[in-house]
């Protein structure tokens, strides 16, 4: 059954999956491992489809705006560097046409055992999570104690590096943090509640002078789940660290906003020392599994990577 719905405030009694660009729900479809009826959304694209600047400097981008859109906007390339590089290295062309920003956001889990009709797992109604004690060479290098596969949200870590909030309809913004909470909940891969409708993204203003880099360490050239990825902002100013946000994701049920990196780096001299003595803090509190230890040293290697290109050196 699909329904067609024309009104945000629908949403809230409809019954079944919200599809946006369907690049993930129809997967899962097609797997087995989801079912029912549908809830299209597309009709709202008139009122979340731009990206637009704002009075206060500020930018919001309509939940079904695509990455692709993202990723080409001159605005977003000239404002939030790192936003438009990240959007531009995600799936394929065919996917970041389709895909849609908030779509991208509240995509489930990657977990082959997840996406598997045979398994039942925490986020699909069980109460094990079978990656743990299994072969899980991708899974987490900061295990939380539930599910130990990482997020998938590219999307999530970089707005998270942004500071940027998410727009719930009727219920005002919220930090993007708060989007995903902590990972304690190995259920969720969000926390929006059932009839909840994403809207609108929200970016503060420019931040003058930053340089970003974004970078993921993969198995191959392109169209593969990355390994680590990190998304870097900095700003410098007489050759002194004065601004460091630091992002990561493939290691932890929830994007991470590395704050302990951004400290090691902030009032420090931009140099190679600085770079290699911040990247080594990125690994400080990894747990990883038996199968993931490896992990460790692509964290330690993508942040150095990321700062490195974000200061060119």
């Amino acid at each position: 059954m699909l329904t067609i719905i024309e009104k945000p405030a629908q949403v809230r009694d409809a019954v079944g999956e919200i599809r946006a660009g369907g690049t993930d729900v129809h997967d899962r479809y097609r797997l087995g491992v989801s079912s029912g009826p549908i809830v299209d959304i597309y009709k709202l694209s008139a009122d979340f489809g731009d990206i637009t600047q704002n009075a206060d400097g500020t930018v919001t981008i309509g939940a079904l705006v695509s990455i692709d859109a993202v990723a080409k906007s001159k605005l977003v390339q000239e404002q939030y560097a790192g936003l438009a590089e990240s959007a531009d290295s995600l799936g394929t062309p065919q996917i970041r046409s389709a895909a849609s920003m908030g779509g991208a956001l509240l995509q489930r889990t990657r977990c082959w055992f997840f996406r598997h009709p045979n398994y039942t797992c925490y986020k699909s109604g069980g109460d094990e999570c079978h990656a743990r004690d299994r072969h899980n060479p991708n899974g987490v290098v900061f295990d939380a104690g539930g599910c130990v596969y990482p997020h998938p949200s590219t999307l999530g870590m970089t707005l998270l590096a942004y500071e940027a909030e998410v727009e719930i309809y009727g219920k005002g913004r919220r930090p993007i943090a708060d989007l995903f909470g902590d990972g304690s909940d190995p259920t969720r891969d969000h926390l929006l509640a059932q009839g909840d409708l994403l809207t609108h993204i929200n970016l503060p203003t420019p931040t003058p002078n930053e340089q970003t880099a974004y970078f993921r360490s993969i198995a191959r050239f392109e169209a593969e789940w990355p390994i680590v990825e990190c998304l870097v902002r900095l700003v410098v100013e007489d050759g002194v660290i004065t601004f460091a946000r630091v992002g990561v994701g493939g290691v932890a049920a929830v994007p991470l906003r590395l704050e302990n990196v951004e400290a090691a780096l902030m009032g420090a001299s931009a140099t190679q020392e600085t770079l290699e003595r911040a990247a080594k803090v990125s690994a400080e509190n990894a747990n990883p599994l038996p199968h993931t230890a490896h992990k460790v040293d692509f964290l330690i290697g993508t942040v150095l990577e990321t700062l490195e290109r974000a200061l060119e050196v």
